[in-house]
């Protein structure tokens, strides 16, 4: 149904823009519109035309009436609520319009040209005009808000999307400037009889028995429309009577809250019931996995997903724990997490690598720190502090970038990088001590270029370790990033800092080496116990980390 929904939604967005550019047409003249008239009714008025644009208005109401009585709570975004209001809205602004142009031309053979329409919008009835003008503008901004929701979820849709902002904009604008510019022009035109004339002998007006029936449908059309909006309403407080007293479905949220639900109801309508923040980019109509939910109890009870649902979640590189909040209608208990921040944005509903999941690797964790750069920035200025830290992160940056390695954080002063992510642990380790060389080489440049600012040359200690930890992207709203944690993160912290007890610049595990295939042989062996660790630990110590093979 959101298919069809969607279709239907275009080929109606496409004939208000067809409509909107006819309009335009007036800023040249009258008799431009009525040549962009004649193309579109070409378009429109044929048999094929006449089916697509009446069938989609048939299947866009009667899907959308469905889904406001499939809701189990009106509460949602307002951006949401504005859009079902517009769309509610157009049927009542918009049927006289069409019974006095398509029906009239149907009951009393009218030729509903721009000059016949001017003379009833501009000329007999300008309130009127202005009616249809508003309700215009409604159709079209109910419609871009519909496609906007759709397409940005789409990769391509930020770089494309000030060009299309632009045109949304600048298309209502023409098109009421060259209504404007048109009724103008009629109403110059109405001082020539022979205009008027051939105006009435063109447009064949209908008579008083034609506008009476013309009325007749016009009063049976909204009541039908009124009567299917209550019976929308009726149908949703009958549910709500039989559903109240069947058995109800209770869902946990890991805060604690819990929410009684109907069956039948989504998780999405549960946490927007009682008040749980929960991201729903596309508005809950399954395309942008943004609600997304790990159900972490009752999965065994769970209805399996649609096809549309298995398809996002594929998409995405989705557990088999997770769902669509949206979709996700359970017939039992169940306790579940959102795993989007409630300010998810589209890009989040983009595919994501396993890894950002959540996965265990065999990586090569790096640390590195300025030795005494607290009394340093003691010393000097906020913003001399500031300078000299932006260039240091920016010399280590590069040296982790070049070697293939990905950053995690800065930590004050400090750097956690990691390496090996999308390759391997060899590949990982060649890559981590190519990163500490390049960071050695890049500290001697930038003690030079910094040395009339200051006191003693910067110094750092760099501690790498490998072992298998877990991978995934963690944390929260704007402060999330793929970093890992376990004991390798913590051991290669800890040999960091044991640069400070032996005086040297680096201080690499034994384990590192080997996995690099890099004999160090020649250098400092020591065993030491790393606090955490209960086994000790086999580590080389290095002066100079610059004195390393290239061997990434």
């Amino acid at each position: 149904m959101a298919r069809a929904r969607m279709a239907a939604g275009i080929i109606l967005y496409v004939y208000v823009a067809t409509h909107l550019l006819n309009h335009a047409l007036g800023i040249a003249s009258l008799e431009t519109m009525e040549i962009g008239r004649e193309v579109f009714l070409a378009v429109w008025r044929n048999p094929i035309g006449s089916t697509l644009l009446y069938g989609a208005i048939l299947v866009h109401v009667v899907l959308v009436l469905w889904s406001l009585f499939r809701r189990r709570t009106l509460r949602m975004p307002l951006r949401e609520a504005l859009q079902i209001l517009f769309g509610l809205l157009l049927p009542v602004v918009l049927l006289e319009h069409i019974i006095g142009t398509r029906v009239m031309t149907l009951i009393a053979d009218t030729n509903d040209t721009y000059g016949y329409v001017l003379s009833t919008l501009w000329i007999t009835n300008p309130e009127k005009g202005w009616i249809q003008a508003v309700a215009l503008l409604l159709a079209w901004a109910h419609g871009t808000m519909g496609l906007y929701f759709w397409l940005r979820l789409k990769p391509w849709f930020s770089t494309w999307a000030p060009w299309l902002f632009a045109t949304v904009l600048l298309l209502p604008v023409l098109s009421l400037v060259g209504f404007v510019d048109g009724g103008r022009e009629f109403a110059r035109l109405l001082e020539d009889e022979a205009f008027v004339d051939r105006l009435i002998e063109t447009a064949n007006p209908p008579d008083e028995a034609a506008i009476a029936q013309a009325l007749a449908v016009f009063d049976w059309g909204r009541i039908t429309y009124l009567a299917l909006l209550a019976l929308v309403v009726l149908g949703r407080i009958g549910r709500w009577v039989i559903q109240s007293r069947a058995h109800m479905v209770t869902i946990t949220y890991a805060d604690g809250r819990k929410v009684a639900m109907e069956p039948g109801s989504s998780v999405l309508d549960a946490s927007r019931r009682i008040g749980v923040p929960h991201a729903s980019v596309c508005g809950g109509r399954g395309r942008c996995s943004t609600c997304r939910i790990h159900v972490s109890v009752g999965r065994e009870n769970l209805p399996e997903p649609s096809t549309e649902e298995q398809r996002v979640l594929q998409r995405v590189g989705a557990s088999d724990a997770t769902r669509l909040a949206c979709q996700l209608r359970p017939t039992h208990d169940v306790s579940v997490t959102p795993l989007l921040s409630p300010d998810a944005t589209a890009k989040d509903g983009h595919r994501r690598s396993a890894i950002s999941q959540g996965a265990e690797r065999e990586v090569a964790i790096l640390f590195a720190d300025i030795r005494a750069f607290t009394a340093f920035s003691e010393k000097k200025l906020p913003y001399d502090v500031v300078f000299v830290l932006n260039q240091y992160f920016r010399t280590m940056g590069e040296a982790v970038e070049r070697a293939g390695g990905q950053l995690d954080k800065f930590i004050g002063d400090g750097v956690m990088a990691l390496f090996g992510i999308e390759t391997d642990a060899e590949a990982g380790c060649r890559s981590a001590l190519e990163a500490a060389r390049r960071m050695a080489v890049g500290l001697k440049e930038l003690n030079e270029n910094l040395k009339n600012d200051l006191p003693e040359p910067l110094r750092i200690g760099i501690g790498i370790h490998v072992g298998s930890v877990i991978v995934g992207d963690m944390g929260y709203a704007g402060a999330r990033s793929v970093t890992a944690i376990g004991d390798p993160v913590n051991t290669a912290s800890r040999l960091e800092t044991m640069n400070k007890e032996f005086t040297s610049q680096l201080i690499v595990s034994k384990k590192v080496a080997r996995r690099a295939g890099l004999d160090l042989s020649e250098e400092r062996l020591e065993v030491v116990t790393v606090r955490g660790r209960a086994d000790p630990l086999q580590v080389y110590i290095l002066n100079d980390a610059a004195d390393l093979k290239a061997v990434a």
